[in-house]
């Protein structure tokens, strides 16, 4: 995928948004976070959507166990997610149960979110800034990546869609896509991420060993044999579905370990 734009012009506004704005709840102030760690990895990384190097065994790997909008008890899929990084990427792996395979979306910066999708956002400093980097992606592999701002003018939240970043990322599928008359087993997405997608914004809090960033990762999940009852999970509680996932004020910290 090609890089239309950077989001290094944005740095300033980055920073005055993110401290100029008060988020609605509970806020989440430093070491009150929840930590996932993520292991540095010196052996290269196939992104072949399969989890077949020895690294990925070694990091740590968490439930997605905050479901919401669930209508079915059976509708509280598994997901597992891990986490690499080395000099430049970070390196995500979603493994996905999944009875009903659904995707529509085709075309970048559409509603991938509206499929089975998996979802990462990241802010790249360990506190709950009102600014964040999202990459949303369904099965077909169509991105909807953004730089998403709460409350950037009267109450409304603005996702700035010309943040068009390069990554890797593969998915493999065990069933049938769109063929809802059959139980399906499941999906697994692996991504390298490039840390240079982020700018200057990716080294004021540099990638390196005890460092820290805030994120949230999610699973976007199609439930019935029509595809259109959608439940969602997270890696970490959300403090309000009713408004949306985009509250930085409920993220956990990932923590770069050797």
């Amino acid at each position: 995928m090609k890089t239309i734009l950077n989001p290094f012009s944005f740095f300033f506004i980055f920073v005055i948004l993110s401290k100029g704005y008060a988020q609605v709840g509970k806020k989440l102030v430093l070491g009150e976070q929840p930590i996932f760690k993520v292991c540095k990895t010196d052996q290269p990384i196939k992104v072949d959507g399969k989890m077949n190097e020895e690294a990925w065994s070694k990091t740590e790997k968490r439930g997605f166990d905050y479901f919401y909008n669930l209508e079915k008890e059976d509708d509280r899929q598994l997901t597992t997610f891990r986490m690499l990084w080395d000099e430049e990427n970070l390196y995500l792996f979603y493994e996905m149960e999944d009875k009903y395979l659904t995707v529509r979306e085709t075309k970048r910066d559409g509603q991938p979110y509206f499929d089975d999708c998996a979802e990462l956002f990241l802010i790249t400093a360990p506190d709950s800034l009102d600014t964040h980097f999202g990459y949303e992606l369904n099965i077909n592999k169509a991105s909807n990546d953004f730089i998403f701002f709460n409350d950037f003018y009267e109450g409304k939240n603005i996702g700035f869609k010309g943040f068009n970043p390069e990554f890797m990322v593969e998915v493999t599928y065990q069933g049938t896509i769109n063929d809802n008359s059959d139980i399906d087993s499941g999906w697994t997405m692996e991504m390298a991420i490039p840390i240079s997608n982020f700018g200057k914004l990716g080294k004021v809090v540099p990638v390196s060993i005890g460092n820290r960033w805030a994120f949230l990762a999610v699973r976007q999940d199609r439930n019935d044999n029509k595809g259109n009852r959608r439940s969602t999970s997270t890696i970490f509680p959300i403090y309000d579905i009713s408004k949306n996932v985009h509250q930085t004020n409920r993220f956990g910290l990932l923590e770069f370990i050797k």
